[in-house]
Parts: C-alpha cells; structure tokens; sequence
C-alpha cells in the first residue's frame, strides 16, 4: 500500500494536476488510478503545455480543419478539450461508481471568453456539460464575487462544481455559504441532492511565495535581531497556516444543524481541496505542502513530480487539526509584522486570473486561426471605455498610485494622500465590514423582538447619510415575509410630512430618529412631530417604547433618548462621516427590521473590502477611482449613472457621496442620477456614463454601446446579484476617496453644506424673533408666480429679455447662459411625490435635449444634505432654477414657533443666498400654491422657453 492509499484511509483524496491525451490514450491516467490517484484538474495552462509539448493533437486538428476549414482557434480549442475530458471521465467513470459519487471526477474550467459575468460563466457551464455529458464532470469556476454566485447556480441547476482561485479564508466562507444555499434551495424545490458534488480549490503555496519574500525583506532591514529571527522563524508557515483554519471553519459548519439537515437528505459535503501545492522554494521539502494538509474529507489535487514524491516518501499522517492554536498565533504573528494577509489574497486572485487569461490566450494564439479567436476579456475588468489619450492617463494614474504604495497608505489611514489635513480621522469606514459582524446577533434579536410585537411599520427620520442608504435598501430588497415596511422621510415639505403621517398606523409603527450628530434640523423636528403621532395612538409613556435613535456617542439625542426611556439607542462610529455610514449602524438597523440576510449582505461587503486592498490595476474600488478622477480632471465630470431597473434607487445614495465628497474649493464631480437615456447627440462630452448592471439584465446595453462607439467615456460595473449590494457600497466609497486624491481635495469635509444651516438657521431665528420671515423684493411677476435673483443676474436676465418680458421669456433667457461643459441644477422645495417628480423628470429632458448640457433634479431640503455641496463648492458650471410654492396647508411642529412650512422657506432662502455668494446663476420661482397645476404651468414655461425661435428676418 503506497502513501496515496494510505492517505485515502485518512480520509484524503489525492486528484492528478495534469491531463494530456498520451496520458489517456497510453493507459497512463488507468495506471494512475489502480496507484490511488483518484481525480483530475485540468486548466489552459495544463492544456497549453500539453499541446506544445507533444505532437498527438497534430492528427485532431488537422481532421477539425478538413471537415471544417473555416473553425476557428476557440472551437478548435472546446473541441479538443471536450474530447479530452470526456475520454478522461470515461477512465474515471469505475472508480466514481464505486465511490458512490465521492471520487472519480474531471474538471473543466469555464474560458471567461465572455468576461466575469455570473450569466456568462453559468451559460458556458451549462454548456460544457451538456457537451462532456458525463456524470463525472465538474466544471471548475473561478472565485470571484461573479465566479461565487454562478458556482451557486449550477449547483442548484445539478451541475457538480470545483470553485478555485481561493486564497482569502473569507471568501472560502462565501463559497460554503453559497453551497449551502444552492443545495437548499434543490431540497425546497423537490430535488435530488445525491449525486450533486463540489470542491473548494483552496490555494496554498502561493501565499508562501508573496508571504516569504516580505519576511525575508522584514529579516534584512529588522535593526533588531530578535525581530530578525521572528521573521525568518516564520517562513513557510503562512500558507499551512491560512489553510488548516479554513478547514476549522469547514469543520464548524458540517458539524452544524443546517449541514445535518441537507446530509439526511443525501447532500454530499463540499470538500476543501488544497491546491497550488507543488513546493516552489527549493529550501523546502518537496511534500510539505501534502504531508501537512491531510484530513477527513478533503483533496490534494498535485502535479505529477509532487504526486511522484508523495508516494516514495511522503508522510501519511493525519495533520490538518494538529496544533490550531499555533496556526491562530501563526497568522497573529504575520499581522503583527506589518504583513496584510488580505492584501496579500486579493493580489494572487488578481495575479491568478490574469494568469488565467495569458494562458488561455496564448493557447488560442498556438492554434491553428488563432487570429480569429474572440478575445479573453481580462476577469474582473472596470469595463472603462474612452479614448486611447484618456485610457492611457487612467494606466499611468494607476501605476503611479502603486509606485506610490497609495493602496497600503489608504488603509494606513495616511492623510498625504489627500491635504494632509484631518482625513486620516475620517477613514474608520474602512472598517466597516469588518467590525460589522459582531453586530449582527444584537440586530437580529431587535428585529425579531420588533415583529413578535406586532411591528408592521418603520419609519425612519433622517437626513443625508442617515435616510440616502436605508432608502436604497427599502427600494432594492423591500420587506421580508413577516418583517414590516420601511418608510423613510427626509424632508420638512408640509405636504410630504401630512401624506406620511396619514400613511401610517402609529399603534403598530416603530420610529427610528438617525442623525450622527444627534442636533440636525430636520430629524429633531420630524422627531417632535411623529412622537407626539405616537403618542396620540398609544399613550406617552408606551410611546417612547417605539422610539430609537441612532446617534453618536455623547450626542443630543442620545441625551434625549435615555432621559425620555426611548426603547434603544444604537450607537455610530464618530469617524466615519454620514455619508459613509451605510454599512455601520445607520444601515444596518433598518437593514435588520425589514428581514434583509445580513450575514450574506455584510459578507458580500467585506468580501469587496479584501479586494479593495490589492494591487491597484486589480483593485475594484482604486479602478474606478482612478477612472472618476482622471474624467473629472479631463473635463468628463459629469458622472452620469444609469443603473439596472432594480438598483435604479442607488443612484440617489451614489449622488450624495460623490458630490459631498469632491464637489468642494471650486472642483470635483457632478453626479447625474435618475436623468431619463437619451440618444449620443444629446449630449456633449463632459460626461462619464457609468452602467450599474445587475446580472442577466441587458436592457441598457446597447445604449451604451451606442454612446461608446459615439465616443463618450463609458464604464460597465457587473453586480452579480442584490445581495452584492453591500460590495457596491463599500466599492463606490473607496473609489470617492480614491478620486478625492486623484483631483487634490479632501474627500471628508463638507464646507459648503454648513454654510447653508447657517443661513437657514439666521431665518428661523429671525421668525421666531419677529413672528415672520425678513421681507425680500421679486424682481418679476405673472399671474401670481414670483422671480426671484440676485441684483446682477437680475439685470443680466433684464437685458437679454429686453426688458418687456413674459415668465417664458425669462426662463428662455436663464437657460440660455448655460453652455458646454455646464449643467442645470433643478432644486424643488416641493413634495416629492410621484406627480412632482415626473413633471421635473420633463422639464430635464426638455433642458438636456434643447440645451445639450447635463441636468440634475433635487428636492429640497434634502438635497441639501447631498448634491448640495457640489452645487455651491464645486466647479463653478451650475444654472440653477429653485422652485418654491406658498404653502396651501402648513403643518406645525410641536413645541416651536416655526412650522414645517416656514423651516422648509427658510432652507430654500439660505440655499439661494449661498449659491449667491458662490457666484452661481440662480433663478427661483415662486409658484402661487403648491397644486400639481401650479407645476405644470412651471413645466409648460420651461417647455416654450426651451422651444426653438423662428429666425429673424
């Protein structure tokens, strides 16, 4: 009994890294098998090697190009491979029966000849195994977030899978999870679950190569020898280290309910196989990476000098549960030493996927019509389209950056970056997803406790960061089975805050007050307000018991919250900003009451945080930086975003993090959400269009390929699934704080924000002083509707009118000081209900379409809190037209003098004033009430203003 069989009675399989077609025609895989070989991996780089080594394909490709002289390197190569491994099963097939499905199997990888796409890796996998057609078929997909979710799939669709390129022990876990789901979901739909297998390849070696030669680094220019000898005690022990705790946690799991329950019904375990196991330091045993991985149901899948060693003297003992605790202090010691072991990850899948693509690349060039090959897309690719000045400054920023080690000094929180200012204090939300998960137990019970009680409504109270991301989340996931519905109100619209209270049933309403400083406006207001709702429904004392607030230590409302005995206080992290904050407390509370995964969600977040600290020509969120840096420095920074119908609401959220964070000392970058998709020529060229694509949706691909081949700057962002939300968060936040540096400000602050409360603040005073607002002088009136502007823009619209002029006219002249390279800002203090916002939806079409110049619409005040900052401290492009209306019902605010309707006038009167200061074209209207007629007859002034002119004579 050699060493491979003893393994196998130790409950390990060792599988054969290599296939050829001399291996399986020459008896040589039969051989292997009768030796304890028990499975085999093939790649392109197997394959390719395979096909220049040896002269046995010479006769197959030949009689493909006789039958079909036009086949092209790609069908050549699938039919070489399906040929291959088909025969391969075929050897296998005995050992597979006998097994009863455990061993026997080949696999297969998916090309990527169609990119990192869920549908595209799960189209091809369905296809390479209805073309293979045999039961030992495993069709090897890559670990990507994509690769994560279409391996999950084809489990569920009963297609045996092997996920690899794993590194990182997080993402291992999404993996498990993700077979966990798949095999659920069959048991639920009254499908077999025997016969359905998978591994996951975990990477080994690897690691100790990039792991190895930063100690070696750390050994040589340690100035103490006793840090010295830490170092080079440390060496080759990483890897076995990262794998023996993966296995902990495949321990844990299978030793669970959940597993237990799936096994009764004749589920098979995802074994771990440790792959990448040949040993690449010569100093190092050649078997290390065998003998101290072996373990109870798992696989060693090894190249054939590995293999060949193994069985003449190996060791075959048991070893991957010795010493765990030595593995933890392992890895705790690595940490210790500066060494970021997820950084490390991400740049291996990186490296291995590009990897990957070479090869498959170079096998197609080795093939006969190589040159018709459809090209390999790079996995994991930003999709930055633009022109070739454009897309090499954005490779030389990027190469810059990690010349500039600028990816290891974000996450040393290193201010330089930016201003050397106070940014380094702002960066706990890198953070975030980690800190995350010892949270969720405490959320998850709260959400319980709210739905045993007979919550069937939450309303959150809010502002900016803290309504902008549980929106989004109310928007994409809605509320679970059971869990009740979140509605949230940002807004100190009288009419908005009537139409809310009368919605909701405040004996069976919970009401979350979010405000990070615990002293803004218009959550303090709306407070006072829907307390005394809740109070009216269920008496005082049971109100404050459906009261919570979510605040920062030491705030005003957490003061307020325990002196009133409110129900909870969920505490912020006061480093990280409001904007932020979405994947702190400030989303997961309504996250958690409205029943949404959160373990799934949080893991999908910390997953793109991994990645977030690779190389940066690898890095999601550095890509995209960079890309939104270099476009708004290129003059490109209207960032127009257009997002798969579901996604639709993150644009709202992506709004304020992007403008309140670039849009400051007269730079940065002006989003452009929610603008209806026009046609190429409706546009000029300062826009980058960013395509948010949840898979298997292609309604906006051609658009976009349509505004690309029209030469606009364009870039597709693949989001695999809803669930992946939270990566998206965690992307688009380092990006923002990427292109921060990238433009030279500081990403954290909000200067011009402030400027505005404070002038806000000055009106409310003054009303509560004098019982009325300070008078102001129209410069223009018709039929009840007001103008109102500042003395120079009012003469300048004088004269271009020539005086004698009609609203129509007016409104023709203000839009016509808009030109390239500006924008239309559309501010309305109005309720934003559905009637108000399809009016304003046409009255930008008509300004894009007539004007050729990007549009935004807000609703104040809470664009305030968002887009505002870019409108008042960015690039000074913006024409601005605020629409204000007499308010026909006012509603008070319990305890104060000023109503909602005189705080929402005064929000709009500071707004205009510091858009004055800024030297920004504004106009405001005044409409005569706040009816739906009174903006249609605004909608029918913009129309003919922007109607074409018969030319004079």
């Amino acid at each position: 009994m050699n060493n491979l069989h003893k393994a196998h009675q130790l409950g390990q399989s060792l599988w054969y890294d290599s296939i050829s077609r001399s291996l399986v025609d020459g008896g040589g895989l039969a051989k292997l098998v009768d030796d304890g070989i028990r499975g085999v991996t093939s790649n392109p780089s197997i394959f390719e090697k395979a096909l220049k080594e040896g002269a046995e394909y010479g006769p197959a490709v030949a009689a493909l190009r006789a039958k079909n002289p036009a086949v092209t390197a790609f069908e050549l190569y699938e039919e070489l491979a399906v040929r291959d491994i088909r025969d391969a099963c075929d050897v296998l097939k005995p050992l597979h029966a006998s097994s009863k499905g455990e061993d026997g199997y080949v696999s297969l990888e998916v090309t990527l000849h169609g990119g990192d796409s869920v549908e595209a890796m799960v189209a091809e996998g369905l296809h390479l195994k209805q073309r293979v057609d045999r039961p030992n078929l495993m069709i090897k997909i890559p670990g990507t977030t994509a690769g994560v979710e279409a391996a999950g799939r084809l489990l569920e669709a009963g297609v045996s899978v092997n996920i690899t390129l794993l590194f990182a022990r997080q993402r291992y876990a999404e993996v498990l999870e993700r077979h966990l789901q798949a095999l659920e979901a069959r048991a639920r739909k009254g499908l077999p679950l025997a016969g359905v297998a998978s591994v996951a390849s975990f990477f080994v070696s690897r690691i100790d190569t990039v792991v190895d030669k930063e100690l070696e680094r750390i050994g040589k220019s340690a100035g103490d020898a006793k840090d010295a000898q830490a170092a080079q005690a440390l060496l080759g022990a990483t890897a076995i280290a990262n794998a023996k705790l993966a296995y902990e946690h495949w321990t844990r799991t299978t030793a669970g309910a959940r597993w237990k329950a799936l096994a009764a019904k004749g589920a098979q375990p995802q074994r771990l196989l440790w792959a990448s196991t040949g040993t690449k330091n010569p100093a190092y045993r050649d078997t290390l990476y065998v003998d101290e991985l072996i373990g109870a149901q798992t696989v060693n899948t090894a190249p054939p000098q590995t293999i060949a060693a193994f069985a003449d003297h190996g060791k075959a003992e048991e070893t991957l549960t010795r010493d765990l605790a030595g593995a933890k202090r392992t890895l705790e010691k690595v940490a210790a030493l500066g060494i970021d072991l997820d950084a490390v990850t991400a740049q291996l899948l990186a490296e291995g996927l590009k990897a990957f693509g070479d090869a498959f690349t170079n096998l197609l060039a080795a093939l006969p019509g190589g040159a018709a090959a459809p090209a390999a897309k790079p996995a994991g690719a930003a999709g930055f389209q633009a022109d070739e000045a454009l897309r090499g400054t954005v490779a030389a920023t990027l190469q810059r950056l990690a010349d500039a080690r600028a990816v290891e000094r974000l996450w040393a929180r290193d201010a330089s970056l930016w201003t050397g200012g106070d940014e380094a204090k702002w960066l706990k939300w890198l953070d975030a997803p980690a800190e995350a998960s010892a949270k969720l137990d405490e959320l998850e019970r709260f959400a319980a406790e709210a739905r045993k009680e007979g919550v069937t409504d939450v309303l959150l109270l809010g502002m900016g960061g803290s309504s902008l991301g549980p929106e989004v989340l109310a928007r994409v996931y809605g509320a679970a089975k059971g869990a009740p519905k979140l509605t949230v109100l940002d807004s100190t619209d009288p009419s908005q805050v009537a139409r809310i209270e009368r919605s909701l049933d405040f004996s069976r309403t919970l009401v979350l007050v979010a405000s990070k400083s615990g002293s803004t406006l218009e959550p303090a207001i709306l407070e006072a307000r829907f307390s005394a709702a809740l109070a009216a429904a269920l008496g005082k004392d049971k109100a404050a018991r459906r009261l919570v607030a979510i605040t920062d230590p030491g705030s005003k409302l957490e003061a307020q919250a325990k002196s009133q005995g409110w129900r909870a206080i969920f505490h912020g992290e006061p480093q990280i900003g409001g904007r932020f904050s979405v994947l702190s407390v400030f989303g997961l509370v309504p996250a958690a009451l409205l029943g949404l995964d959160l373990r799934a969600f949080v893991a999908k977040a910390q997953a793109m945080a991994a990645a977030c600290k690779g190389a940066p020509a690898a890095n999601p969120g550095v890509q995209l930086g960079v890309v939104l840096g270099e476009c708004a420095r290129a003059g490109k920074d209207k960032l127009t975003i257009f997002a798969s119908p579901q996604l639709a609401s993150l644009g709202a959220w992506l709004e304020q993090l992007i403008a309140e964070s670039t849009g400051k000392v007269g730079k940065g970058i002006v989003p452009v959400d929610a603008e209806p998709l026009g046609k190429p020529e409706n546009y000029g060229k300062d826009r980058l269009f960013v395509q948010v694509r949840l898979a298997g949706d292609a309604s906006l691909d051609a658009p976009f390929a349509a505004l690309a081949a029209a030469g606009h700057a364009t870039m597709r962002i693949d989001v695999p699934a809803a669930i992946d939300l939270g990566a998206e968060f965690f992307r688009w936040e380092v990006a923002t704080a990427v292109a921060g540096a990238v433009i030279g400000i500081h990403p954290f602050d909000q200067p011009d924000v402030e400027a505005s409360k404070v002038e806000t603040r000055a009106l409310t005073d003054a009303f509560e002083r004098d019982g009325s607002l300070p008078a102001e002088q129209h410069f223009f009136e018709e039929e009840g509707v007001l103008l109102y502007a500042d003395a120079a823009h009012a003469r300048r619209l004088h004269q271009a009118t020539g005086g004698a002029a009609t609203l129509v006219d007016v409104l023709r002249a203000h839009f016509g000081t808009a030109g390239p390279g500006d924008y239309v800002a559309l501010l309305a203090y109005l309720d934003m209900d559905g009637t108000r916002e399809s009016e304003f939806a046409r009255m930008r079409t008509l300004v894009r379409d007539a004007r050729r110049v990007a549009t935004c619409v807000g609703f104040g005040p809470r664009f305030l809190h968002s887009t505002g900052q870019a409108y008042k401290g960015g690039p000074n492009s913006g024409v601005v037209l605020q629409a204000t209306c007499a308010k026909t019902h006012d509603v008070p605010v319990p305890g104060r003098p000023a109503s909602f309707g005189v705080v929402q006038a005064a929000q709009a009167r500071g707004d205009l004033a510091v858009l004055v200061a800024r030297g920004r074209r504004a106009l405001r209207v005044h409409l005569p009430d706040d009816s739906a007629q009174s903006v249609a007859r605004l909608r029918a002034a913009v129309e003919g203003a922007l109607r074409p002119q018969p030319a004079r004579a």
